[in-house]
């Protein structure tokens, strides 16, 4: 079980900071604090992706003259999926902060709870 852990450990790496960004997400009321914590589980599921992507020994998948096997080739979805990933995480970012500033503009505050308190005042 312990060398098991050892020779994974971009997969044991990647849960732990899922981990970390999930309570970041649940457990703070800044919205900021929640916004990183969101780019922290996307970072974690992309170390995971391409830590399964990888396989040790082949190469790219750019066929050269010399070999046209798919065995010395890695998988590229992973790496698409990464990229692609990516792209998504940086305009879902984009749009909560874009959010968090109009909340912050409209209560003074970036705590969830003083906004939820906030909100119900306004409406009475």
């Amino acid at each position: 079980m312990g060398s098991n852990l050892l020779s994974n450990y971009f997969e044991v790496t990647a849960v732990i900071c899922f981990g970390i960004g999930f309570t970041m997400l649940f457990l703070n009321k800044n919205l900021i604090k929640k916004v990183i914590g969101f780019n922290f589980m996307d970072s974690s599921i992309f170390l995971f992706l391409a830590s399964n992507g990888y396989i040790t020994g082949r190469v790219s998948p750019i066929i050269s003259n010399s070999s046209v096997s798919a065995e010395n080739y890695i998988n590229p979805i992973p790496a698409g999926l990464v990229l692609t990933g990516i792209v998504v995480s940086v305009s879902v970012t984009a749009f909560l902060l874009a959010l968090t500033t109009r909340l912050y503009l409209r209560y003074h505050t970036l705590e969830l709870d003083e906004m939820i308190r906030l909100s119900q005042t306004e409406d009475a």
